[in-house]
């Protein structure tokens, strides 16, 4: 008689192992104690407001482990996060800040990519980390995306597949589960999950092409798990009205379960995104994706969420709109990912922090952030600056209206101003934002005669039209005028004149310190673009 892991669980014990939930501060709570305790939950997923430092980030952790563990779990809790590097990081500066997928897309290296992994890896471990939502898979071809941009490695399919693939074997040479997302491609969207339901009016033979490519690579490359993005695809899914992939069985079971083979865990983006929560709702939300076929349901932040929608799917088992069998094939999935990459026997210990920074792990960040910033143009030849001690530097640094729910809002542009003061001590900055824009350029048009070049710094310019406006301001005044795009490269369509345009690709203080090396000459850039930009800069594969 074959053995089964979730032999002797009752049906409350493996709906439990189908949860992934979320708290709301630094300390187990008692909500968290009740839901791993009575409804079993088997899965945490810890965010920025849970992350103080690593001796906390730790100790919460091994917290959480134990009270599953005095609970009777047969395994460890999945503690997982969204660590993508870049502006997805989680942990802050606390741990070592590595590049992110588009600073990754722009060296093109997967010995490198690998290797960034396994670093992430090892510091993720040493904290009691098991799980990373990552990486992103999407190919960002669409410029107008608010929510992917650079957390993709770039537009070319074969390109990013390339690099998941190698992102996923640094994961797994290191022992920590992977999550492919978001499934079936988020990066062809204008609009954020977050906020309300993308669409993607394409056909599978166009899928096909294109956005499935890096999850067939990454299959191939062994991803742990893959999580379903809350999109709409018209054209693959019933005429039932406008739902989430997230609870469509003909995105869940026929297109990544059959279609694709994939054998693995699926979990779903967050339950409490607009395009769910607003739509389905987050309780019925969760039901509806166990339906179609999700192995867990996550639901980040609110405790009455969390239980109700565990309650909601005791509920639909009881009417008979799910089946035992079904939850029980979704339990042994998450026992066998369990029972294969963790251990109550190998839980980290305090020696292990000192993991977290260690000398290789910084030479590493330094080498790799050395090789990616990337000059786009220089038309005019102002590379490398070579400014006499008298010649005054201007250097305005716009601040975005607003970011995407997924990115940290940390923004490291001081560091920035730090770095080139290091190399020319006659400097003046200002921060400009929607608020203090006019007076600002009134300010300048006073004293542009002071000003011998300026240095404009943008944050994601082609989506936020105040930026491009100021910096066509600025280019009237005829002084020679160098753009530094420290998120998303396409700022040069709100600026398409712009002789001179550097891109870094994210705003962390080890990407900014190199690009104030490649603008005064220390580094030679290496970066090239991995996104085309519309009528400027085509791609090549």
């Amino acid at each position: 008689m074959q053995q089964y892991l979730t032999d002797g669980l009752s049906l409350e014990e493996q709906i439990g192992q189908l949860f992934v939930v979320g708290l709301p501060g630094l300390t187990v709570t008692p909500e968290i104690v009740e839901l791993i305790q009575r409804y079993h939950v088997g899965g945490i997923v810890l965010f920025k407001r849970n992350l103080q430092d690593i001796q906390q980030i730790q100790a919460l952790t091994q917290s959480l482990q134990q009270i599953a563990r005095e609970a009777g779990h047969r395994y460890p809790l999945l503690i997982s996060i969204d660590q993508e590097n870049g502006m997805v990081r989680r942990f802050g500066d606390s741990t070592t800040v590595f590049p992110g997928n588009m600073t990754l897309g722009a060296i093109n290296s997967t010995a490198l990519t690998r290797e960034v992994a396994q670093a992430t890896g090892r510091e993720m471990k040493a904290l009691g980390i098991n799980m990373n939502l990552a990486p992103v898979a999407d190919v960002n071809n669409n410029p107008a995306n608010p929510v992917i941009g650079t957390r993709s490695f770039g537009e070319n399919p074969q390109r990013v597949a390339r690099l998941v693939a190698a992102m996923i074997q640094g994961y797994r040479d290191i022992g920590v589960i992977t999550s492919l997302k978001h499934f079936p491609g988020h990066g062809d969207t204008a609009v954020d999950s977050h906020l309300a339901l993308p669409s993607l009016p394409y056909t599978l033979d166009r899928l096909e092409s294109l956005e499935l490519i890096p999850f067939y690579e990454g299959i191939k490359a062994g991803a742990d798990s893959i999580m379903i993005g809350h999109l709409y695809l018209p054209a693959l899914m019933p005429a039932n009205g406008m739902l989430p992939a997230t609870v469509s069985p003909a995105i869940v079971r026929e297109l990544l379960r059959h279609k694709l083979g994939y054998q693995g865990l699926i979990i779903t983006d967050c339950l409490e995104m607009n395009a769910v929560a607003e739509t389905i709702g987050v309780e019925r939300g969760a039901v509806m994706a166990l339906q179609a076929g999700n192995d867990l349901a996550l639901i980040s932040h609110q405790y009455t969420r969390q239980k109700g929608a565990i309650e909601t799917t005791k509920q639909a088992l009881e009417a008979g709109e799910m089946t035992p069998q079904a939850i029980q094939e979704s339990c042994e999935r998450v026992l066998q990912l369990k029972a294969r990459m963790l251990s109550w026997n190998t839980l980290p210990t305090t020696e292990q922090l000192s993991t977290i920074g260690q000398p290789d792990h910084l030479e590493l960040r330094d080498r790799a952030y050395a090789l990616s910033t990337t000059v786009v143009r220089d038309t005019p030849q102002l590379l490398p600056l070579t400014l006499s001690p008298d010649q005054r530097l201007l250097v305005t640094i716009l601040q975005p209206s607003s970011y995407t729910f997924a990115a940290d809002k940390t923004q490291a542009t001081e560091s920035f101003v730090t770095e080139l003061h290091q190399r020319h001590a006659n400097i003046e900055s200002l921060t400009i934002t929607t608020q203090n824009a006019v007076e600002s350029m009134q300010g300048i048009d006073q004293r542009v005669s002071d000003f011998a070049m300026i240095i404009v710094v943008t944050v994601n310019a082609n989506l936020d039209h105040y930026q491009g406006k100021f910096v066509q301001h600025m280019l009237q005044y005829g002084k020679p005028t160098i753009g530094l795009a420290v998120y998303n490269p396409y700022d040069l369509l709100a600026m398409p004149q712009l002789g001179t345009y550097l891109a870094t690709y994210e705003c962390t203080p080890p990407a900014l310190r190199a690009a104030a090396g490649v603008l005064f000459g220390e580094i030679t850039a290496q970066g090239q673009l991995p996104v085309s930009i519309p009528g400027m800069y085509t791609l090549t594969p």
